[in-house]
């Protein structure tokens, strides 16, 4: 039975990096890993505190959260996003952006002869969760172009994971637009919005994109990327408050339960600017270092005005640039894990330790 359910799925694409991990892991030097997006700096003090003094959480955590925690999304939204007249029914925590991901077009009730649209270069787990339930994944350039018979969801994604690519607020203003009267749902995630370098991201839930109403959007958020919290899986979405009710009532049954030391963590994360603020200069200085290292050495860097990588080619195949750096002791990730558009490309995280980057840059000069 499950043979059945995996077979639907794509090869697990990080198992493909093994050989080259290993060459990367025998330089002299050590490995520089800049394959995986994953926070490498300490989780901040505030935020470690506030997940210990609710240690002493003996009882079961519910699946919307505290009323603080409701409080905190709500207030983060309105003052982060610009969104207007956020309220409870709006917003709705998950266990980690991408289980959301993944479980969504199942939680939605979709399956054979339903689409799921998705960037033509995207991060796989969109593709995953419409396999996951039968149903059809479709790729895009422009949703707008897509035929609309079937289609029942459309990912967006901005800051793009792997390209960096951030949509305006005209182009987001159009694709809600098209969708609404084609009566298609729109998940937008927005996990990097808060690392713009050369662009200002913009949520689909702005007024000035979504009309002020929420109907038919809604927003993926993160606190892994912005707090450093991956291993603490603090997420949530906001938006359509029938879609996120819908949710609520199926993640019950599900026990899909963001675990109660984690929401208080979550808000002390979400009322705190400071932290983010440092966090965005560590990864402006090693953004800037990689980037000027990588160009020197030839390499050539598109879109990536926003996120955690650089999406960069050396105009060949994204294995033969895998397997140059790997004997160079660097490790990336292929851009064909994100789509065959990509198979000239490698992703660069910039998430590495300052010392690491420091040794990937030695390297390239």
């Amino acid at each position: 039975m499950s043979a059945a359910v995996s077979s639907r799925l794509p090869v697990f694409p990080w198992d493909k990096l093994a050989p080259y991990k290993s060459t990367a892991a025998a330089h002299p030097d050590g490995i520089v890993d800049l394959s995986v997006g994953t926070p490498v700096d300490p989780v901040p003090d505030l935020i470690q505190q506030a997940l210990v003094a609710a240690a002493d959480s003996p009882g079961y955590p519910t699946v919307w959260g505290t009323a603080e925690l409701r409080d905190a999304l709500t207030g983060w939204v309105e003052r982060r996003l610009g969104a207007i007249s956020v309220a409870h029914e709006n917003v709705l925590p998950v266990v980690g952006s991408k289980e959301l991901v993944a479980w969504l077009p199942t939680q939605l009730g979709l399956g054979a002869g339903d689409k799921v649209a998705y960037p033509r270069l995207a991060y796989p787990t969109y593709e995953v969760g419409a396999r996951l339930c039968g149903a059809e994944p479709v790729v895009y350039d422009d949703p707008t172009e897509l035929d609309p018979a079937g289609l029942k969801l459309i990912w967006l994604n901005s800051p793009s994971n792997p390209t960096g690519r951030v949509l305006s607020k005209d182009e987001l203003t159009r694709i809600v637009a098209w969708a609404r009267e084609h009566d298609v749902l729109v998940f937008s995630d927005e996990c990097y919005l808060e690392l713009g370098w050369e662009a200002e991201p913009v949520s689909v839930l702005h007024p000035d994109v979504c009309g002020g109403t929420y109907e038919g959007v809604v927003a993926v958020h993160s606190l892994s990327k912005r707090s450093n919290l991956a291993g603490y899986r603090a997420a949530f979405i906001a938006g359509d408050a029938a879609v996120l009710g819908e949710l609520l009532l199926i993640r019950k049954h599900g026990g899909m339960m963001t675990p109660a030391p984690v929401q208080a963590a979550t808000v002390a994360a979400l009322g705190d600017d400071t932290h983010v603020a440092e966090q965005r200069t560590r990864y402006a200085d090693r953004r800037a270092a990689l980037r000027a290292a990588l160009e020197a050495h030839g390499f050539r860097i598109e879109h990536s005005e926003a996120s955690l990588y650089l999406w960069a080619t050396r105009d060949e195949p994204c294995w033969e640039t895998v397997a140059y750096l790997a004997e160079l002791g660097i490790l990336v990730a292929p851009g064909d894990f994100y789509g065959p558009a990509g198979d000239r490309f490698v992703r660069v995280a910039f998430t590495a330790t300052d010392e690491r980057v420091e040794a990937a840059v030695k390297r390239l000069s």
